[in-house]
C-alpha cells in the first residue's frame, strides 16, 4: 500500500470517522469525534464488506444522513436503468462509498486546511452592519 497513490476499495472505520470530522469541518460544521465515529459506524452498519448500497433500504433519517456525507464527498450517488417487461423503465438508486475521497479526507492534516478563498465571502464586509440588524 502507497501512501500518495493507494488504490485500495475499502476504508476503515476510523479513516471513514476522520474524513466525516474533517469533511464537516471544511463546512464550518464541527463534529466532535465521538460524533464522527457514531456517524461512520452508522454508515459502516448499511455498507458492511461491500462498496455500494441500494437507496430504497433507506428510512428518511438514514438517507438525510446519506445526503450529509454526499455534501463532504465520502459518499456519491449512482442510478441504473432497466427495462420491466411490461415496458416501463425502472430506475435504481444507489448509495456508493467514496474511498479515494474518504482517505484524502482522512490524511488531511485539520491545522492546515484551507477554508476555501476567503475573498469570496469579502462582499459582505461591504454591507453596512444597519442593514444585519432586524426592525
Amino acid at each position: 500500500m502507497t501512501i500518495s497513490g493507494d488504490k485500495r476499495n475499502y476504508t476503515r472505520i476510523e479513516e471513514l470517522s476522520q474524513a466525516i470530522s474533517i469533511g464537516m469541518g471544511l463546512q464550518n460544521r464541527k463534529m466532535i469525534a465521538e460524533e464522527s465515529m457514531s456517524a461512520a459506524e452508522h454508515i459502516i452498519n448499511f455498507f458492511g464488506y461491500s462498496t455500494r448500497v441500494i437507496d430504497n433500504m433507506l428510512e428518511p433519517e438514514d438517507r438525510d444522513a446519506f445526503y450529509t456525507m454526499e455534501d463532504i464527498g465520502v459518499l456519491q450517488t449512482e442510478r441504473e436503468e432497466t427495462t420491466l417487461f411490461d415496458g416501463r423503465e425502472w430506475r435504481i438508486h444507489y448509495w456508493i462509498l467514496n474511498v479515494p475521497k474518504i482517505i484524502s479526507l482522512s490524511r488531511m492534516n485539520p491545522e492546515e486546511i484551507e477554508r476555501g478563498d476567503l475573498e469570496t465571502f469579502s462582499v459582505y464586509d461591504e454591507i453596512p452592519d444597519e442593514y444585519w440588524t432586524l426592525n
